[in-house]
């Protein structure tokens, strides 16, 4: 299993994981396919996703936050240092193929700038898909910018409309998801938590960092969990 990791780092990544805290073959195998290295190499908080990566998964039951990767890489999309969330929305329907690719291989591609109205005002949803597994439409507002507050408070609208007029009756609740450039910890834990959608903020990257520096900072975050055992 371990021979179909090709990077290096990775590799030796999963063989200290799994030893450490003692995965299952399973786990080994959902690990690899959910890119857990890659996902922790991205991560501003490496030692959150080394800790939760110790729980055993639960076959039958999927979260939206299993389902939902904490980071994506879209440098497939060639964009330069500056552009709009247009100009973002654009890049990733003309690559759309490399995108779903990235989110995962239950996203199913339904619509963009899918419009609704609310009184006299219309609104547009960037992007919605529907995911497999979940079984429920997912929505996306893309964000150039930090997520905000007011982000989660627009999402929670779409939502709300999304449930009432789009799902079908043998679907589940649709699911928000946030896709910005930054956010704090501490912002998205509190404009999120305990809304009745739910809703994930996730980052994104339109170039991936150097190898080597990923490796560096997943080895330094190791130590660090290492020593506050002894």
């Amino acid at each position: 299993m371990l021979l179909s990791v090709k990077s290096e780092n990775a590799r030796k990544f999963y063989e200290r994981e799994a030893l450490r805290d003692g995965w299952s073959t399973r786990q080994l195998y959902r690990q690899i396919n959910s890119q857990f290295y890659e996902r922790t190499a991205l991560s501003r908080d490496k030692a959150s996703m080394l800790t939760k990566g110790k729980k055993p998964h639960i076959e039958d039951q999927v979260t939206a936050e299993e389902e939902i990767k904490s980071s994506y890489v879209l440098e497939f999309l060639g964009l330069k240092d500056e552009y709009s969330e247009s100009d973002l929305e654009e890049a990733l329907i003309h690559h759309l193929e490399s995108f779903l690719l990235e989110l995962g291989s239950d996203f199913a591609f339904v619509a963009r700038q899918k419009r609704l109205r609310l009184d006299d005002t219309w609104y547009r949803v960037d992007l919605v898909f529907f995911h497999r597994r979940l079984h429920s439409l997912m929505l996306i507002d893309l964000k150039i910018g930090e997520f905000t507050h007011a982000d989660a408070g627009q999402m929670h609208l779409y939502l709300n409309y999304a449930r009432e007029h789009w799902q079908n009756a043998d679907e589940n609740p649709p699911v928000g998801l946030i896709l910005c450039a930054r956010k704090s910890e501490t912002v998205a834990k509190y404009a999120l938590g305990n809304l009745p959608n739910k809703i994930v903020a996730a980052e994104y990257l339109t170039a991936l960092p150097k190898a080597r520096m990923l490796a560096e900072e997943v080895d330094r975050t190791q130590r660090m969990l290492e020593c506050r055992k002894i």
